[in-house]
Formats: C-alpha cells, structure tokens, sequence
C-alpha cells in the first residue's frame, strides 16, 4: 500500500503535447483517526485532472487507532514519514524535516500543502527552504487553549505567526474558526486567511439505514424502549469526558427512561476513565467502552443521540457523521461547533461550563420523543451537501488556481 521515493523518481513525465498537471505535495501529521486524514485523503483522491497530489504523512501514536483503512477504502497510497511525530523531538524532527526536503526536491510540486500543527511547522519550513512557489497550511484546530500552559502557548503562537507570514495562504475550516485564529490569537490577517469547510463521503450513513439499525440494536442488546446515547472521540483531557460522565451521572438521577451509554475511543486516558466508568456501572448505570470502531455508519444508525463535551476543537467531525446518521446532537459551544449544528433544529449547543443546562436539554432528547425524532429528521438534510467531498474539492481547486494566478 505504501511505498518509497522511487515512486517519484520513476513517475510518469508529460509526453509532448500533454498539459502540465499542478503538482501538489500534501503533508499531513499522521495517519490517525479524525478530520485531517479524511481531508487529506479526499483531497489526493477527488482533485479534478489537472492536479497531481502526492500525500505524505507520519504513523499514528502508540495509543492512537490508525485510519490507514480510510485511504485503502478510497485507493490512496501515502508516501509514510515515520519521522513525523506527535510531540516535539529535535532528532526526529530534523530527520523528518530532511526527508521531506528530499521528496520536495524529487517530486518538484507547485504547492506544498500542509495539515495541522507538525506537518504545518516542519512540512512549511522544507518548502520555505526549497523555494516552493505556493505553500498553504489548514488549521484543523489549534493549541492555543486547553492543551498547555501560558508560556508554551505563547511560544507556538509565535511560531505560527512567523510561519504565516512566510506562507501564501492559511486556510480556517470554518468562520468561526478564522474569527478566533484573526482576531484572538492574532496568528494572520482576516484578507490572508480563507474559510473552506471540511468535506466527508457521507452517503454511507444513509444506505441501508434501518437494517444497519436493526442489526446494531441487536448485537448491543438495545431494546426498543432504550436510549443509546454516545460521545465519539479520543480519550484525552480536551475532549473532557469527565464531563460526559458527570451529565451522565445526573440524567440517571432525573430520568425514568432507560438508557445504554457508549463511549468509543481509545487513547491516554482511558484506565482514568474505565476506573469512573465502573463506579458509575456499580450505581447501576449501563455503559459500554467499545475503543476505535471503524464502521462507524453501522455504528450510529443503532443509537439515538451523539454528545460532545469537548474543551477545544476544530470542526468536529464525530458531529457531522451523527447528522449524515439521523442523530439529534448536543455539544459544548467550542470550535467551529456552531457552524455545523443548527441549535435547536438540529441539536442543542451549550456553554462550555455549564453542566446543569447540559443534563436538562440531554433529559429533553431522551424523554420528548417527538422532538428527538424531529431533529433527527433535520440532520442529514443540513450536513450531505454543505459538507460534501465534492463540494471540498471544488472550493480548493479555485483556491489554488487563485493562489497561483496571484503569484504569476
């Protein structure tokens, strides 16, 4: 599936008469489960033909769940970078960062494309070095809040400040999100910044939808009269599934619904978590952790509401699956959260601390039935086009082609 440098070496070279392909060379942090793989992966696969993309990329974390299945699901074959890693390494990220001028200077793209905070730093610093015509990054989040403390904040801050002012463009997945990145965080001006949303094949979520339920319910054993409720995501500080499971505790206390709760993920948290689990499981509440799932279309068309409790986020991806699945959604008010649920049409948006407003409005989706199923119906209706792979494709193309016009 994957393979060397050779691949650019003994590439196809247009013969006479063939127009030149724009070449891309897309950079990603690591092949893990969430956004930035999938828009990577969308973006090498769906480009139109006058684009060449080659994808690069390092490995996931020990801890995290791998999404190299999305890539072999769409025929994407990455070129991988071990070298790239999570946190900072001064050795492997020099041997990354020459490894990655190596392939620059072999595939000779016209535009680097770099995604999230690793890839961002050392993939724009190789084709700042190799004079690469166009170099753009995405913010599929940022860690400037919830994730360290006032110093290193401040420190990466700076560097993003400098890197943006070297890069052609920097793209924000959602208005929101540019709105903190510009006027919070000072990292660009709003004239350099772009907002392209993120784009999924969402499809899947409705084919065979009501067998996909029923088989679902069944291997979980939820009866017709339960409410399965999930939280999707990493097991991790800023995703806060204390908090999750804080609400949780106090739904049991004001509900006579019966109700089956999932956790799926996996990650550095998790005996933290299994360890709250359990006593809330001796109090006689009925929770799962089931770790990474991978068919998740199958997963979520057996449950009935999908929660988020995060601290920080970009455009949470778990959220738009659960409306392309027919799922009320209630989320905490972060991120670029408010640019893709409809509050009160599609789900509930609630403030980022307030745990009492949280239970109340998840009591309302698992007791009022009639609400639940008209949020549900909303869901699909709002996401399958507004967060096409089509749609994604489309908008960076004109994009880039704007870019390269400006340059020229």
């Amino acid at each position: 599936m994957f393979f060397s440098t050779d691949y650019i070496r003994n590439e196809k070279r247009p013969t006479m008469g063939e127009q030149k392909k724009i070449k891309i060379l897309r950079i990603i942090n690591r092949f893990n489960i969430g956004g930035p793989t999938y828009n990577a992966t969308f973006l090498t696969k769906f480009m139109s033909d006058e684009f060449e993309t080659l994808l690069i990329g390092g490995l996931p974390e020990e801890n995290e769940a791998n999404s190299l299945h999305v890539l072999e699901e769409y025929g994407v074959e990455p070129l991988m970078v071990p070298e790239m890693k999570r946190e900072p390494n001064l050795k492997s990220d020099r041997l990354a960062l020459k490894k990655i001028k190596t392939i620059i200077e072999e595939f000779q793209p016209d535009i680097v494309h770099t995604h999230a905070s690793k890839a961002g730093a050392i993939g724009r610093k190789a084709a700042f070095s190799c004079k690469v015509p166009i170099v753009v990054h995405t913010f599929h989040g940022h860690v400037f809040h919830s994730y360290f403390g006032k110093v290193k904040t401040t420190l990466f801050k700076n560097i993003e400040r400098y890197l943006a002012k070297r890069s052609s463009g920097i793209i924000a997945i959602s208005d929101l999100q540019k709105k903190e990145l510009c006027e919070e965080h000072k990292i660009t001006s709003t004239e350099k910044m772009e907002v392209i949303p993120l784009g999924f094949d969402l499809k899947k979520f409705q084919e065979n939808y009501s067998e996909k339920r029923k088989n679902t319910r069944l291997k979980y054993e939820i009866t017709n009269d339960c409410i399965a409720i999930c939280i999707t995501g990493r097991l991790a500080p800023v995703k806060d599934h204390f908090f999750f499971l804080d609400v949780i505790e106090e739904l049991d206390k004001k509900t006579d619904r019966k109700i089956k709760v999932f956790i799926v993920g996996d990650g550095e948290l998790r005996s933290e978590i299994e360890n709250r689990v359990f006593q809330l499981v001796k109090q006689g509440i009925d929770i799962l952790m089931t770790s990474w799932i991978f068919d998740i279309a199958s997963f979520n068309a057996g449950m009935d509401i999908m929660c988020l409790t995060s601290k920080n986020e970009g455009t949470p991806v778990s959220l738009i699956e659960a409306q392309a699945s027919n799922l009320p959604v209630i989320s905490t008010d972060v991120g670029g959260v408010s640019d893709i649920v409809v509050e009160n049409e599609t789900g509930f948006i609630i403030s980022r601390n307030d745990k009492r407003n949280f239970v109340e409005k998840l009591k309302i989706l698992v007791e009022e039935d009639e609400i639940r199923n008209k949020m549900k119906s909303k869901g699909w209706e709002h996401v399958h086009l507004k967060f096409s792979y089509k749609r994604l494709a489309k908008d960076m193309e004109s994009y880039y082609k704007r870019l390269l016009t400006q340059r020229n």
